[in-house]
């Protein structure tokens, strides 16, 4: 076991002057957070030398690891020629290379790329992309979205609105515009062939719903979908900020579910966990309806300072060519099969255990927190594994663990027992 006594220090002044995301700062310190100081190949240090197993990819952007030679080389080779260069009205080598590279491996057709730095950002242009293409059009009455219900999008506003209500979100309802949420991606796309006059689009994450928890879609739904949206012309818009770039064994989860969207959101491993980059890509017939007049009502008056950053799309080249040489997704496909299979074994052995899920290199296991008489039973299952050297995450009752893409067979078992090991600890 980790000892984390000489952490205490760090943590401290941590709660000091650091309000964390998503973290209840009365409790922060209760919860056995680990305070980095390096990091190296699919393990972080913390500032008493103090090593954990990264099982959560530091919150799903690391792909091939931490501190990689050839990233480290990428960035500081772009930082000798320009580290930033605006993207509005101008543009960046490098930017436009990503994007050159970026529109060979997307599933759409000849597609255009508004970049930005973080997940929320990129739902954010797509929800205004969406709406703002009807009135392009000058075809009025499409101004609502449909959405899968528990879904989470963001936490900017208008990602809210189309997200689900939930414990985060519901303080914040007046300020969210309406959204319709369907039990299903079958009733969705129902929806979309009765409602297709008064939408403006669609919004899903492919196969996996991952901040709800990794909740499971099926590609045939997802297919169901995407048709009702092609026949009705509603944008179907896809995010793909979790999923996407190998997660689920495949570049993207839309590729396994046999769809072509007409606006994908990407982020998170972008850049291989490096620096924040997101971007929304959207298909030549949404870019073209914004073709007009210049300083025209056709233009998309949006932008971010550092969106389509020169470092960003630098290390996001170099690590979409290491994501090819190394063969990751092949890695990706054989321990998603472990991972799938240790899950099983584990949770029949455990009665606390509700339910397993699991796709690709996501995993989450749903605890019985009303067997266990403990609401806050995975986050304390998240703080014991932390004794044992494993960062994992939980989301409500479940707790979550999506491992870096290069993981080795050894480390996917270390994961699964130290889950199993913690739960028994914590509920006998």
């Amino acid at each position: 076991m980790n000892s984390l006594e000489n952490s205490s220090n760090w943590i401290d002044r941590d709660s000091q002057v650091v309000w964390h995301g998503f973290t209840q700062m009365g409790s922060y310190g209760e919860n056995n957070p680990v305070i980095a100081a390096r990091g190296e190949g699919r393990y972080i240090f913390d500032t008493h030398g103090n090593k954990y197993l990264d099982a959560i990819s530091s919150m799903w952007v690391i792909t091939i690891g931490h501190a990689v030679d050839e990233l480290n080389r990428a960035l500081i080779d772009q930082a000798g020629k320009i580290s930033h260069a605006t993207m509005l009205g101008n543009g960046c080598d490098r930017t436009i290379e990503l994007a050159e590279i970026l529109a060979e491996l997307v599933p759409m057709d000849s597609p255009r790329f508004l970049f930005a730095s973080d997940g929320a950002s990129a739902v954010e242009q797509a929800i205004k992309i969406a709406f703002q293409y009807w009135k392009n059009l000058s075809i009025g009455g499409h101004e609502s979205f449909v959405a899968l219900r528990g879904a989470y999008h963001g936490d900017t506003l208008g990602a809210m609105s189309v997200g689900d209500d939930g414990f985060y979100s519901g303080i914040f309802a007046p300020l969210r515009f309406p959204t319709v949420h369907c039990s299903d991606l079958y009733e969705m796309a129902d929806y979309v062939l009765a409602n297709s006059d008064s939408l403006a689009g669609a919004i899903i994450e492919p196969l996996v719903q991952a901040a709800s928890g990794v909740l499971l879609n099926d590609a045939l739904g997802v297919m169901s979908l995407a048709s009702a949206c092609k026949k009705t012309g509603v944008p179907l818009i896809v995010d793909e900020i979790a999923t996407g770039f190998g997660r689920t064994g495949s570049m993207f989860a839309s590729q396994e579910a046999g769809i072509r969207p007409d606006i994908m959101c990407l982020g998170k491993a972008l850049t291989g966990g490096y620096l924040p980059m997101s971007a929304t890509v959207v298909s030549e017939e949404i870019a073209q309806a914004f073709i007009g007049p210049d300083l025209s009502n056709k233009t998309l008056y949006h932008g971010h300072t550092f969106g389509g950053n020169a470092l960003a799309s630098a290390l996001a080249i170099e690590h979409l060519k290491l994501l090819d040489t190394l063969d990751v997704l092949a890695n990706v496909k054989e321990r998603s099969i472990q991972l799938y299979d240790s899950l099983e074994v584990m949770s029949r052995q455990r009665p606390i255990v509700a339910q397993v899920r699991s796709r690709g290199l996501f995993g989450g296991i749903e605890l019985d927190c009303d067997l266990a008489g403990d609401s806050l039973l995975a986050r304390k299952v998240c703080a014991k594994a932390v004794e044992y050297g494993v960062m994992l995450r939980s989301i409500g009752p479940t707790v979550t663990t999506v491992p870096i893409l290069t993981s080795t067979p050894e480390e996917i078992d270390r994961i699964v027992w130290t889950i199993g090991e913690c739960i028994d600890q914590l509920s006998s």
